[in-house]
C-alpha cells in the first residue's frame, strides 16, 4: 500500500511539470519524521523513490548516507532525521527517498514516510519562529502551515544542506573518493 501511495503521488507530481510557477506556489509535499509532519515546496520535488542501495562515501558529514545510482545518475543521499539531529531509526517499508532538484543538482532526502501533497494558501502560512534552538534546526524552517487543526512545518530545501557541505559532497562524488 505504501508503494501504491508513493506511485500515485509521483504520478500526480509528474503531471505538474507543465504547470506554471504560480500553480506550484502553494503546494507542498508532506512527509513524516517521527511524529511530526513537514512540508517542502513541490517545485523542488522531482520524484519519490523507494529506498535504494546506497554506497557510502568516505569523509562526509554524518547525515550524508552516501550516493545512489538513479537511472544512471549518481545522486547524494541525506537522511533528514540525522540532518535534524534526531535519533536514527531502522528503515522500514514506508521509508522512502524524496529526490529534489536545487541549483541544477539532484539530491535524495530519506524520510520516514511520505504523506500527501497539500495546497496551503499563503494566508495560512505563518512566518518561521524567531527563536534559537541548541541544534539550530529553526534555520531550515521557512514557515508554519496551518491545515485545519494541525500545523505543518514548512522547510526551506535550500537551507537543509549547507553550501560548504554541497561542495564537499560534489567534490568527493566527482573525484571518486
Amino acid at each position: 500500500m505504501a508503494e501504491n501511495k508513493r506511485n500515485s503521488m509521483a504520478d500526480e507530481m509528474m503531471g505538474m511539470d507543465d504547470e506554471d510557477e504560480d500553480t506550484l506556489a502553494n503546494k507542498y509535499l508532506n512527509f513524516k519524521i517521527g511524529p511530526e509532519s513537514y512540508g517542502i515546496s513541490i517545485r523542488y520535488v522531482r520524484e519519490i523513490v523507494e529506498l535504494q542501495k546506497i554506497s557510502e562515501v568516505p569523509d562526509m558529514p554524518t547525515y550524508v548516507k552516501g550516493v545512489m545510482n538513479l537511472r544512471g545518475k549518481v545522486i547524494p543521499v541525506v537522511d533528514i532525521r540525522l540532518r535534524f539531529r534526531f535519533d536514527s531509526r531502522q528503515y522500514d517499508d514506508r521509508t522512502c527517498i524524496i529526490v529534489v532538484e536545487m541549483n541544477n543538482s539532484a539530491i535524495g532526502f530519506i524520510v520516514d514516510a511520505v504523506e500527501d501533497v497539500l495546497e496551503i494558501p499563503e494566508s495560512q502560512v505563518e512566518p518561521a519562529p524567531q527563536f534559537r534552538t541548541v541544534s539550530g534546526k529553526e534555520k531550515y524552517i521557512s514557515g508554519m502551515g496551518k491545515v485545519g487543526e494541525s500545523v505543518k512545518i514548512l522547510l526551506d530545501v535550500e537551507k537543509i544542506i549547507h553550501e560548504d557541505d554541497m561542495r564537499t559532497i560534489s567534490k568527493n562524488i566527482d573525484s571518486g573518493d
